[in-house]
């Protein structure tokens, strides 16, 4: 640095001084006269702010420098007035250009030197002007609060209530939604009364003194992390979760966060009322009795209680659905609704569990506390229903089973009290029926029967054999009547009697009955390519009857085997009439334009009607062995089948007889004109082979041919 020559301010050996001063600040300095305030001396770090040589800055008036109005009244000052009384010191902020022209933030310091700085006696002490940049420092700065803005503006928009305190508890921080969940007045905010907000939330919560212990137990716990669900005296639910704050890797403070949950609450209450409710009734639906039932089974295991299930079906609600309409439906099993909690005592349980089927849950009982409950049911749903002007009575059927007595579990609990509820359908509805040990073994037997009958179908495992059926004039075999036989591999031989009731029952029966049908006229059209020509009776039931395929089916078996209608005939029960006569008609009607044989089985022993008989097509009356059974010997199963005889020759049809095994009941159906008979006197039912050896030399022989037994 150089000194302009013709400054007086310093003598030269004080300039030398100050100069090795301003180049050991590291920051930029320089010197201003202090009765001529200009530039005496200035370090490097100034040249490079500025900008500028030094030969041009030495000797500038101060103001040059930097010319804000500060510095501009300040160095005016010094001007004005004498040494003595000019200003000391200036220290503020302020800007400058540097020399690239861009604006330097600064810390500017101008001070008076002491008088030992002076030069020659009198001449005043110099000004030292420090400056100090400030860039960094307010790059930093901003950055702090724009960052501090954007937290405030995530605070803000966030949809928690957020709260910062440090160890000590004290509030450094919190949102609006914070306020607004907790209802803080607005007061208690500002005046940051930390005491009186803590105090206020206690206060706001339904149990404060729960509150309170958990509280303590977070702040003793400084890493504790926390989620607890707070009920508020408003009626809000208020989930509370909190973490702490870590600063440079140690606990600093805890972050609480408020999430109002009342919505989701009521929203999940709502699902649960739905999940667990009938919208119909507004009883509890099945999953909630399941619950409950178990709940029930495992208090009355534990106190060794007792308990009973009522399982109740409306009987022929289906038909008033059908009938009247699903509105209506729906009223009836609304008020059958309402009539069954009158019903219950405090504590017991009604539930819908099906479209038509409740179940009442009955604590604390025995066999006789539960027939009291099925009687207060039973009375209580039929008594006269009126809707829009109709008035009607609705009954129920109603199945109990008792535990522990008829069941350890629920499930089990739940199937028996089902098959009493069935055996009550079975034994005239309107009653009530108790779990019986022998019927579920019943219908453990059914099911495998039934699982047996279909893997049989699938495996081929069902036979035919053919019973003769003989003219009882000539004694020659004019047909034969398709009987199924089975042996299953594990169950043995299984009787008929056995299995087609099971199969009528699960519907497997239609299946079963097309198969019969089928391999029964494949035979027939065998031997009829043989030279046998044999007619073929098969049996239907009412079910495979019913089936709207039926006369279609039986056209395209006799179709395929190309078998005459004449030599297949179908042996039809009584029911079959009675239940449709006019759709029975006509279907039959179709039968017999096919040439097909129609036949009664077992006459006499369904509902018969004499003006049913007279319109329908049927060719044959068959006489049920257990009317044969007992002729010639008694009188009144003479009389039946004498008058069955009688009936069949005034309606012009034949009439055979099943089941006959002695001489003398073949004789008596021969002198009452009988036309035909099978059974044991002639033969049992045989293989397709055997029938064959056992009929071709019987068709040989003359009318007069000695019958034998066959045992």
């Amino acid at each position: 640095m150089i000194p302009r020559p013709s400054s007086p301010c310093l003598a030269p050996p004080a300039l030398d001084a100050w100069r090795t001063l301003l180049a050991a600040l590291g920051e930029p300095a320089w010197l201003v006269g202090a009765s001529d305030p200009v530039v005496l001396a200035i370090n490097a770090e100034a040249l490079a702010l500025l900008g500028q040589a030094e030969a041009a800055v030495l000797g500038q008036p101060a103001d040059a420098l930097i010319a804000t109005p500060e510095d501009l009244a300040f160095w005016d000052e010094v001007r004005a007035r004498d040494a003595a009384r000019a200003p000391a010191s200036l220290h503020s902020d302020t800007a400058l250009v540097d020399g690239s022209g861009r604006l330097v933030q600064v810390t500017r310091r101008i001070r008076r030197l002491d008088a030992g700085a002076a030069g020659p006696a009198g001449t005043p002490s110099p000004y030292l002007v420090l400056l100090h940049d400030r860039s960094e420092a307010q790059r930093e700065s901003d950055e702090r609060e724009l960052l501090i803005s954007e937290l405030q503006a995530t605070l803000e928009s966030t949809a928690d209530g957020i709260l910062v305190t440090d160890l000590a508890g004290r509030i450094r921080a919190f949102n609006r939604r914070f306020a607004q969940i907790w209802g803080l007045p607005e007061s208690l905010l500002t005046e940051r009364q930390d005491d009186a907000v803590y105090d206020w939330m206690r206060r706001s919560v339904v149990d404060p003194e729960a509150y309170t212990r958990r509280l303590a137990a977070i702040h003793e716990a400084t890493l504790l992390q926390d989620s607890e669900r707070l009920t508020l005296h408003s009626g809000q639910v208020v989930e509370r979760v909190t973490r702490p704050q870590h600063c440079r890797g140690r606990p600093c403070g805890r972050v609480w966060s408020f999430r109002d949950h009342t919505d989701l609450v009521a929203a999940g209450q709502r699902i649960e009322a739905l999940a667990s409710t009938d919208t119909l009734t507004g009883l509890s639906n099945r999953r909630q009795m399941a619950q409950a039932l178990a709940d029930s089974i495992r208090q009355a295991r534990r106190a060794g209680a007792a308990l009973a299930l009522l399982l109740l079906d409306l009987d022929r609600f289906k038909q008033i659905n059908d009938g009247l309409g699903a509105t209506v439906g729906d009223r009836l099993l609304r008020d059958c609704a309402d009539r069954l909690k009158t019903c219950l005592r405090q504590g017991d349980l009604v539930a819908r569990v099906g479209g038509d089927q409740f179940a009442l849950l009955v604590h604390e009982t025995d066999a006789r506390g539960a027939e009291i409950a099925a009687r207060r049911v039973l009375a209580a749903v039929s008594q006269p229903c009126a809707v829009d002007g109709l008035q009607f009575t609705l009954t129920c059927s109603v199945g109990m089973a008792l535990f522990p007595a008829d069941a350890g579990d629920a499930d089990t609990l739940v199937r028996h009290a089902e098959s009493a509820m069935q055996r009550a359908k079975q034994g005239g509805r309107a009653c009530f029926r108790f779990h019986q040990a022998q019927q579920d073994a019943d219908m453990r037997q059914r099911m495998r029967l039934d699982h047996a009958m279909r893997q049989a179908l699938a495996s081929q495992r069902f036979r035919l054999h053919y019973q003769p059926q003989v003219d009882l004039r000539s004694g020659k075999v004019v047909g034969a009547e398709a009987l199924i036989r089975w042996r299953d591999p594990e169950l043995g031989e299984i009787s008929p009697g056995q299995f087609i009731p099971v199969a009528e029952e699960s519907g497997l029966i239609v299946a079963i009955g097309d198969w019969v049908l089928e391999q029964a006229v494949r035979q027939a059209a065998r031997w009829h390519e043989a030279g046998l020509v044999m007619p073929v009776s098969v049996n239907v039931s009412a079910l495979q009857f019913q089936q709207a395929d039926f006369n279609d089916r039986v056209a395209a078996v006799l179709r395929e085997h190309r078998l005459a209608g004449e030599l297949l005939e179908l042996e039809l029960t009584e029911s079959i009439l009675v239940q449709d006569a006019d759709d029975a008609l006509a279907r039959l009607s179709q039968l017999s334009q096919l040439g097909v044989r129609l036949a009664i089985d077992d006459f006499g022993t369904g509902y018969s009607s004499l003006a049913y008989l007279k319109r329908f097509p049927i060719d044959r009356l068959k006489i049920d062995r257990s009317f044969v059974k007992g002729v010639p010997g008694e009188a009144s199963n003479g009389a039946i089948v004498r008058a069955i005889v009688q009936l069949a020759q005034a309606l012009d049809m034949k009439v055979i007889a099943e089941g006959v095994e002695t001489e003398p009941q073949r004789a008596f159906l021969f002198d009452l004109g009988c036309d035909e008979f099978q059974g044991f006197l002639f033969a049992p039912a045989l293989d397709a082979l055997s029938f064959e050896q056992r009929v071709r030399p019987s068709r040989e022989r003359s009318a007069r041919a000695r019958l034998r037994l066959v045992r």
